[in-house]
């Protein structure tokens, strides 16, 4: 990746219709994880107000001007019993698929935890699918340790 520079900025409503497409990106690849899902596009996530969020950041990563990566966090609410007030939860983890193993997602989720970090937030958190090996491989590498399981019955 030497010859292709990668950005890390704050995604604004022009990178919209990419980020729709990487929604779906998203679906497709976790689909056959979730029998639960329906047929045809699904969305996840209201992606304009979560860029216009002061309480999230979305990110994309770029090479050469074109969007190959994204990713979110966003402040939630913990729960009462644990020893934080709120923390950084993170999701929209996507890269074109031609430019996964290049540690952009590294570069993604280091941008998202730096503006956590920045806001007091010590503590991250994002849910993956079981199944999802490689996102799970990826989560490690950059410091994410399995926490918690959901399970399901039906």
């Amino acid at each position: 990746m030497s010859d292709r520079a990668v950005d890390i900025r704050k995604a604004d409503l022009g990178d919209l219709p990419q980020l729709l497409a990487f929604e779906q990106g998203i679906v497709q690849a976790e689909r056959p994880m979730d029998p639960t899902l329906p047929k045809g596009p699904v969305n996840y996530y209201d992606l304009g107000a979560l860029i216009q969020d002061p309480e999230a950041l979305v990110v994309v990563a770029e090479v050469q001007g074109q969007v190959v990566a994204s990713g979110f966090a966003r402040i939630r609410e913990a729960r009462h019993y644990l020893d934080h007030d709120r923390y950084a939860y993170l999701g929209f983890m996507y890269t074109l698929p031609e430019f996964r193993g290049m540690g952009i997602n590294a570069r993604v989720v280091e941008a998202l935890k730096a503006w956590a970090l920045g806001l007091g937030l010590s503590e991250l958190r994002l849910t993956v699918y079981q199944g999802n090996a490689s996102a799970i491989k990826a989560y490690e590498k950059v410091g994410f340790k399995k926490h918690m399981i959901e399970m399901r019955l039906g």
